[in-house]
């Protein structure tokens, strides 16, 4: 493992993965107390659902003050295990993409499992990614530079997003960022069956992931929940995606991505050895984190400028 995030890891606090209630409040206080980018090029406010034109749910808004353009518009979809996290928890990341890419970012904050199983909140991603193109003009965007992207669970909702967009016929997406991704819930991969003591994620967490999500009493599976079961990966939009090694959701990852260049699609893979699932959150200042997240902005801003 690269010692600089596993050092990190003797400085994170203790939480039992079972106790949800727990988990979210340790997730709230980590946030209240960090210390969150702020950049003047960047302005980051909140959108609110009222009913009445706003968005489908509420909104963390990342807007590049430099673009006098409509800007490529990013959505960005938190990990979290489909039951933890919030819009604000990506906050450096999005700051620091939306200055150095031009970009505007919105991050939605779609309901969470199990309160709000599959497909709940996928269909806030959805209507989030719908609304944001209608509203277009208003939001200062560009309609032909838009690209979905998520972390670990985001990552399934973005994966998912890009297929109902092309299955639907919906809002045209020119990329999308797939960063260790979530991807299917039969879990009968090598690295799924290996890694069943990996910091962060595990084995045992993933099968809590899709209880939560799917629950119990599943006899039929839609790939907007599983990307991994569509049958048909052609005329998604390009993409790249994130795995690392010590991470149970790696292979699942490789195989969708391989899928894709299979079925034409053009994708960059970017594997990354001696890292663990969510390793850049946990230790963003890292040389790997930095390496990494300099690595999206160049690739997103390759995407979007096509």
């Amino acid at each position: 493992m690269d010692p600089e995030i596993a050092a990190a890891l003797a400085l994170l606090e203790a939480v039992d993965p079972y106790d949800l209630a727990a988990h979210r409040a340790l997730q709230r206080r980590q946030y209240a107390a960090a210390q969150p980018l702020r950049d003047p090029a960047v302005d980051v406010d909140h959108l609110e659902p009222d009913g009445a034109g706003g968005p489908p749910v509420r909104l963390r808004t990342y807007r590049n003050l430099a673009t006098t353009e409509p800007a490529p518009l990013v959505v960005w979809l938190h990990g979290g295990g489909f039951a933890l996290g919030f819009c604000e928890i990506d906050d450096d990341l999005c700051t620091w993409l939306a200055a150095q890419v031009g970009c505007h970012i919105i991050a939605p904050e779609y309901r969470l499992a199990p309160e709000h199983p599959f497909p709940a909140g996928f269909d806030d991603a959805y209507r989030t990614l719908e609304w944001a193109v209608a509203h277009a003009d208003e939001l200062g965007v560009d309609t032909g530079a838009v690209v979905v992207a998520g972390a670990s669970a985001g990552g399934a909702l973005a994966a998912a997003v890009c297929q109902r967009a092309r299955d639907e016929g919906g809002p045209a997406i020119r990329f999308q960022l797939l960063m260790y991704p979530v991807i299917d819930d039969r879990m009968d991969t090598h690295s799924m069956d290996h890694y069943t003591d990996t910091p962060i994620f595990d084995r045992s967490q993933a099968e809590l992931m899709w209880h939560r999500y799917l629950g119990d009493e599943r006899t039929t599976v839609s790939p907007y929940a599983a990307p991994g079961r569509a049958e048909d990966l052609s005329g998604l939009p390009p993409a790249y995606v994130l795995t690392v090694e010590l991470d149970p959701l790696r292979d699942e990852g490789l195989d969708y991505a391989l899928r894709m260049i299979r079925e034409g699609v053009k994708v960059e893979i970017r594997h990354l050895p001696d890292a663990f699932h969510g390793f850049d959150g946990v230790s963003p200042s890292a040389s790997l984190s930095q390496r990494l997240h300099a690595d999206f902005a160049a690739v997103l801003r390759g995407a979007v400028q096509r």
